[in-house]
């Protein structure tokens, strides 16, 4: 297994530096899309309320490798979607339906008076819910949102299906021409590990520093 990695160095590297673009922007698109629809599920407004339930439906009743599918091979006669900007849409509008359940929870865990008191004091309501509830809403979900973020991690490796050279796409190619695939497997095995151990420790951090107890 050493000798695999070591004679594949440059392309594993490569192909993890590729699966951790596709993590973090997958990420921040899927948190932008899930505060919105965690924000339609809340409106008192019907259609919009029907429009986030119909969508949480569509997305988390039908798998992942469904979706990418659809976006790079799908739509190919309306629109063609390069590889990488396929699975990161893919993926963040994936779990971006699991991010607004996740955001909605944590809204409404906020005590409404929290609320009443801000808008008494002649906030309106987005600016009270920008500076008084998100910021304590984001640290209750910051647990949840760290779990997220790994499941999406691991997630990532199905993009290798559309042909990406991330870390699974590569090791696929490695363990073709090697004829090693158990080997080849547990060594991109060790650096997904080695990723999901880093961000693992890294929210842990950064949910003990935001903690509400501490607040």
């Amino acid at each position: 297994m050493l000798d695999i990695f070591l004679s594949n160095y440059d392309a594993l590297l490569e192909a993890l530096w590729l699966t951790f673009r596709v993590t973090l922007c997958s990420l921040a698109l899927g948190s932008v899309v899930g505060l919105v629809f965690a924000f339609f599920r809340l409106s008192s407004i019907k259609p919009l309320q029907y429009l986030a339930n119909v969508y949480l439906a569509l997305i988390r009743g039908m798998p992942m490798i469904v979706q990418i599918a659809i976006l790079y091979f799908g739509i190919s006669s309306v629109v063609t979607l390069p590889q990488f900007w396929a699975g990161v849409f893919a993926l963040a509008i994936h779990n971006g339906a699991y991010i607004s359940e996740i955001f909605r929870g944590a809204i409404i865990s906020i005590d409404k008076g929290q609320m009443e008191a801000a808008r008494s004091l002649g906030m309106s309501y987005p600016l009270a819910m920008r500076r008084i509830i998100l910021p304590q809403a984001f640290k209750r979900a910051l647990p949840a949102l760290g779990n997220q973020f790994i499941i999406l991690l691991k997630e990532s490796s199905l993009v290798a299906y559309i042909g990406m050279s991330d870390l699974w796409g590569t090791t696929m190619a490695i363990a073709g021409t090697n004829y090693q695939p158990l080997k080849t497997y547990i060594v991109t095995g060790m650096f997904y590990l080695v990723l999901v151990l880093l961000f693992t420790l890294i929210f842990n951090k950064l949910e003990a520093k935001y903690s509400p107890k501490q607040s």
